[in-house]
């Protein structure tokens, strides 16, 4: 059963808990199970506490796919389809329509489940509209009366076949999903994930492979997927490509830490960008047998590959450096930065340390005076007229 609610805004959660008690919890009760998407206000500390001392369980739905809670988004559908067949020239009576809308919805029959959602809640449909009126000698009541009769049955008939038109259109593009299990490998989409790379357009349409943790539910799993990511690990199989390994094709796993001193460290095959974050230098690290996804930001401290860090200042040589001063202009363009993760950290720390931001250079001037008195008193050498002031240059 459906209950449209106006509002002016989204809601906070406090707000949110107002609504639920009372439009949901004075109508139905305390429901088992809610499922939501991942809006600011379902996630919040409120709301989860809220539901929990309620005994009501959270459901959300996996990211970037809608379809996790089909019902909602297509009961929406079907409310801006009734909407947009009468609403007003200026779109203000929308809030007007609502309670008609509702009624109408809840008294349609589902094609899914052969019944209304009024009759399997209650276990009866409402009293509607006569199919005739008696006679009244009032005519703004008659005419009243007969928008009403107009306005239900162009509401049914819409209904019915705006429910057929998107059965037909979603049923004519599905198909058996795949079926995984626990410890299987997959290749996951890179669709909604933004990658460290300068450019999405040739960056890989698919990265791991990545093992499944677990089955949330027939069509969503549980991935384990590397910290830098920094994302929810759970997709729907839409996003998810099987792996097919022969000899041929068969992936190689990632190399293990080189112990160097007692301390492990990983290989670093390339360096892609560098910026100035807080004063300190950074370096983004491509690591040696690992893919797109684990690139990190590491700290010019922790780089142990003085000819890797040569050439890639040779070849970009705008980009930060230790010998330039903090001024210059910081960020890789479209790379973003992410938390390395602890364990791809080289954790043997250099001797030397980035310039510091109070040690500048020297003024010019100063420079060629301090030279000229040395050059005096070391080799007996007078400037051009005795002068002390340094030359002009």
């Amino acid at each position: 059963m459906a209950h449209f609610i106006p509002l002016k805004k989204l809601p906070s959660s406090s707000e949110l808990v107002q609504i639920f008690t009372k439009e949901i919890f004075r109508l139905h009760g305390v429901p088992n199970v809610l499922v939501s998407d991942r809006g600011s206000q379902f996630i919040s500390k409120f709301w989860r506490g809220f539901c929990h001392q309620l005994g009501v369980k959270l459901s959300f739905s996996s990211a970037y796919h809608p379809q996790t809670n089909g019902l909602a988004e297509r009961t929406n559908q079907t409310l801006e389809t009734y909407l947009r067949c009468f609403i007003s020239d200026a779109q203000d009576d929308w809030v007007t329509l609502l309670p008609w809308a509702e009624f109408a919805y809840n008294n349609a029959t589902s094609q899914s489940t052969k019944f209304s959602p009024f009759e399997i809640v209650t276990g009866m449909h409402p009293t509607i509209f006569p199919s005739s009126f008696s006679p009244q000698n009032i005519p703004a009541l008659e005419e009243h009366l007969d928008k009403l009769r107009v306005i239900w049955e162009k509401t049914r008939l819409n209904l019915e076949s705006a429910s057929l038109s998107q059965k037909r259109a979603a049923d004519r593009r599905r198909r058996p999903p795949p079926v995984y299990h626990v410890g299987d490998r997959v290749w996951l989409s890179t669709r909604h994930i933004r990658l460290k790379v300068p450019s999405m357009k040739f960056a890989p349409r698919f990265i791991g492979p990545y093992r499944i943790l677990r089955c949330i539910n027939p069509v969503v799993y549980a991935l384990q997927l590397p910290v830098s990511l920094r994302i929810p690990n759970s997709f729907h199989v839409s996003l998810l490509k099987p792996l097919s390994c022969n000899r041929f094709t068969r992936p190689d796993s990632p190399p293990p830490p080189v112990v160097v001193d007692g301390t492990p460290e990983y290989e670093i095959e390339s360096i892609l960008d560098s910026r100035y974050v807080r004063n300190r230098l950074q370096y983004l690290v491509h690591w040696t047998g690992y893919g797109p996804a684990d690139r990190t930001w590491v700290s010019s401290r922790d780089v142990h590959a003085p000819r890797l860090v040569s050439a890639f200042h040779r070849r970009f040589p705008d980009r930060p450096a230790p010998s330039r001063p903090v001024g210059v202009p910081r960020g890789g363009g479209a790379v973003r930065a992410q938390r390395a993760p602890p364990t791809r950290r080289p954790a043997r720390p250099p001797t030397r340390r980035p310039p510091s931001r109070l040690r500048g250079r020297r003024p010019l001037r100063i420079l060629c005076v301090r030279c000229m008195r040395a050059r005096r008193r070391g080799s007996g050498f007078s400037p051009p007229g005795g002068a002390t002031s340094p030359i002009p240059m």
